[in-house]
């Protein structure tokens, strides 16, 4: 655990520590649709906020009648009337702060996918990194298999070994050539993947070795939590809204109407122009009130659970991570002590080979051998690179 104590450090954003390579990655377009999702999301925010408030309308209707003898008379008529809710018992408030939780979450949500293009960017550069130690880890392997197949071709040459051994080795051989060709084909894979996302050079960006996020900070200001919050709270304005709708209701009606006289009401009392207004207190009896609202509840009782759960799940996953960089840092452990190992080897055979009791293939062997140990520790700690951006992507 001692690798647990000395990276547990202060977390600070990974913008903050590693400049501006994080919020530049992602290509103008990618950027640009970002941008977009957040204005539609402020858009549809305010639009919901609003949505209480009923429309004006704006009528104007044009009438002919041929039903007099003196000839066809024309008449017209424009009015602006409005039938607006005033009061809902609460249900105007508790939609506005639906509105707000509906803005957060989807801004959670865009968040989210920010830091997933974000994350997978860099996934991809360290992945790629990776590929290109395993290729040159193969390489060495190749070397190694070719030094196999000469020492056993000798000894099948000699009689002191049967062919099935050889085979075995030419087998490996091929084997790993086919390995090394399929590892080119992977980075050229990760690096159309890339471009998708950034539009950078990926042999060009220098990437940062990251930080193990505190458990206070992964737990309190993790995005999936944040998401599960907000989904909770739509639930608890949604249960609120749907037992108000149930509730009295006071609406306020105005209209204003201009309009040509009638020859049927051809009368001084009557006004061209005039207002008519008025209001209603309207209350909804359904046989499904009961049975709506309680469904509402219970859907906010489930959220409020998924809440509980997902903070158990988060919990979980640190926990996870630590026990993987734990075994990771034990590999390294491992992959120097068998450094060691090797590099007494290789001296020890050198120098038998000065002496005449080994061969320089016997020496290359032991050489490639220390030096595939040396990529096996490169590439655990990239493991641990990618185990820590893991964290990271989860989080504020």
């Amino acid at each position: 655990m001692k690798f647990i104590k000395v990276v547990i450090l202060l977390y600070l954003p990974l913008n903050i520590l590693y400049g501006d390579i994080f919020d530049n990655i992602l290509s103008p377009n990618n950027e640009k649709i970002i941008e977009y999702q957040k204005k539609q999301n402020s858009l549809n925010s305010d639009k919901l906020k609003k949505s209480w408030i009923n429309p004006v309308t704006l009528s104007y209707s044009k009438t002919y009648s041929e039903q007099f003898k003196s000839g066809r008379v024309d008449t017209g008529s424009f009015s602006i009337g409005i039938n607006q809710p005033i009061f809902k018992s609460g249900g105007i408030y508790f939609a506005m702060k639906y509105a707000d939780v509906i803005e957060g979450l989807g801004s959670t949500n865009i968040d989210i996918a920010k830091k997933n293009m974000i994350v997978n960017a860099l996934s991809t550069l360290y992945n790629i990194s990776k590929i290109k130690l395993q290729k040159a880890k193969l390489s060495l392997l190749i070397k190694n298999d070719n030094i196999d197949i000469r020492q056993k071709k000798d000894k099948y040459n000699n009689g002191l070994l049967d062919s099935s051994f050889l085979d075995q080795a030419i087998i490996k051989k091929n084997s790993d050539e086919i390995a090394l060709l399929e590892l080119d084909l992977a980075i050229v894979k990760l690096q159309n993947q890339f471009s998708l996302i950034s539009n950078k050079n990926p042999n060009k960006i220098k990437l940062p070795k990251l930080k193990l996020i505190k458990s206070s900070r992964y737990k309190g200001k993790n995005l999936e939590l944040v998401k599960k919050r907000f989904e909770a709270k739509e639930k608890k304005y949604s249960s609120k809204m749907t037992w108000t709708q149930y509730l009295p209701t006071i609406s306020l009606q105005a209209r204003y109407t201009d309009s040509d006289p009638s020859p049927l009401f051809n009368s001084p009392n009557i006004k061209e122009a005039y207002y008519t207004y008025g209001f209603t207190i309207s209350m909804p009896l359904s046989i499904n009130s009961l049975r709506d609202i309680e469904s509402s509840k219970v859907a906010y009782m489930e959220a409020q659970t998924r809440l509980i759960e997902k903070r158990i799940e988060i919990d979980n996953e640190y926990k996870l991570a630590l026990k993987n960089l734990e075994i990771l840092n034990k590999k390294i452990a491992l992959s120097k002590k068998d450094e060691r190992l090797y590099r007494k080897l290789y001296r020890s055979t050198r120098n038998l080979e000065k002496a005449g009791e080994k061969t320089k293939f016997d020496t290359q062997l032991m050489l490639n051998s220390l030096n595939i140990k040396k990529y096996d520790r490169k590439i655990y700690k990239l493991d641990i690179e990618l185990q820590l951006l893991s964290l990271y992507a989860k989080v504020i």
